[in-house]
């Protein structure tokens, strides 16, 4: 009976013993973050580094064109943050209430480029050349960088001559494709994008006049449960360090 009793009590201790050694795992608040497409690469890098600083904290990001992600917020896709490639998209969202108050920054700022894959048109106006047969841009109705590369287009008078021989992308990173894979002459992308790839070369950039500024507001959406994490994430991506890396990654200084 004596050695049942000490084997029980040993068989306690232990279990005290591997309670202690091995705490709960905390559990993660999840945020949901929707994003253009054009920020992917910074934000594999944000990510990262803000989940380093908060343990407690898992973020899940969501790219693609901005006003895809902006009929998804509107038909209550699950989100906490949206950052568009554009002021048409958040615009909207706000006339319709959709945004915590006070949370509405431009965080982020970028440029319009033509970019070639070898060799091609040098200048804007060139895309209106014969010799040029297909030009890539986004979609201009859902693809803020399409919406900019119509009004550069237009407004370097030529945008009639280009718009027959236009190959539509679903989003900026499909257009970079294209001219990566010489399915098109040229591409119309940010500048950002051409950062990121090692396959094209920029052959010239808009002018700040050509178009409307590109601008990249990110706000907490009011459908967010968490919004106190969300907050923490939007004050990081609208920070120093943040611009500092989206610089980095070929972004304009905000």
């Amino acid at each position: 009976m004596k050695r049942s009793r000490l084997a029980l009590v040993a068989a306690a201790m232990l279990l005290v013993g591997c309670s202690q050694a091995e705490p709960a795992a905390v559990k993660q608040e999840e945020i949901v973050l929707s994003a253009a497409a054009s920020l992917s690469e910074p934000l594999a890098t944000l990510k990262a580094e803000f989940e380093q600083e908060h343990g407690d904290m898992k973020v899940t990001i969501n790219l693609g064109a901005s006003g895809t992600l902006q009929k998804q917020i509107e038909q209550g896709a699950p989100a906490d943050l949206f950052w568009s490639a554009g002021k048409t998209q958040m615009d909207a969202l706000e006339k319709q209430g959709l945004l915590l108050d006070g949370t509405r920054r431009n965080a982020a700022v970028n440029q319009l480029v033509l970019v070639v894959k070898e060799s091609g048109p040098a200048s804007f106006q060139d895309l209106a050349n014969p010799a040029v047969k297909k030009v890539g841009m986004g979609t201009p109705e859902t693809v803020p960088a399409g919406k900019y590369a119509q009004e550069a287009l237009t407004h370097y008078g030529i945008w009639d001559a280009v718009q027959p021989k236009a190959v539509f992308g679903k989003d900026v990173k499909q257009v970079l494709t294209y001219v990566e894979r010489g399915d098109v002459d040229a591409g119309l992308v940010y500048r950002s994008d051409a950062h990121a790839s090692k396959q094209v070369k920029i052959a010239a950039t808009a002018g700040s006049d050509a178009h409307s500024p590109i601008v990249y507001p990110l706000a907490v959406l009011k459908s967010s449960q968490h919004q106190r994490a969300a907050k923490e994430l939007l004050e990081f991506l609208s920070g120093d360090h943040a611009q500092q890396v989206l610089e980095q990654n070929g972004f304009a200084k905000n």
